[in-house]
């Protein structure tokens, strides 16, 4: 959104109604049904011209806060980020290409990761590079069990 638009008026409630108008009674049921869907696709999905990925991750944080989620919404960004970044999978082999596709986008999920969970995040990119999944791995999901390993929910 280079002119802005998505910032004016109240973007919080447009946001709501669009995720309603679509049939979810939250944006996390919304951002769930489309699990490898980027934050910026989520938003051209919502409002090409007046929703924004950062609305859609400051609503998900909310939401995952509130119901104590936090740590399954930072799994399924680290989903999100794989699927953009990775298109093809986990590779094979770590040459100076595929290391950078892989930091890159482990960056960009530490990038949106809540300083709550900077931490854990930062342990769990530390391990995937030092055992890294098999060949072609791809979460489908923020329960993927390896995920699970890496990022236990620990919200009471």
């Amino acid at each position: 959104m280079s002119d802005g638009r998505s910032w004016q008026g109240n973007w919080k409630v447009r946001l709501y109604e669009r995720v309603r108008a679509r049939g979810f009674d939250s944006l996390t049921a919304f951002a769930e049904s489309r699990p490898t869907a980027s934050l910026v696709s989520l938003a051209e999905e919502l409002g090409p011209d007046d929703i924004a990925g950062a609305q859609v991750f400051s609503g998900l944080v909310a939401e995952a806060e509130r119901s104590k989620q936090l740590t399954r919404l930072v799994r399924g960004q680290l989903v999100r980020e794989l699927w953009k970044g990775l298109p093809d999978g986990w590779p094979a082999m770590l040459d100076d290409a595929n290391r950078f596709k892989v930091a890159k986008a482990l960056g960009l999920w530490s990038g949106f990761t809540p300083t709550t969970h900077e931490e854990r995040v930062r342990q769990a990119g530390d391990s995937l590079l030092a055992n890294p999944p098999p060949p072609g791995w791809l979460p489908l999901g923020p329960d993927d069990e390896l995920l699970r390993t890496l990022l236990p929910d620990e919200e009471a």
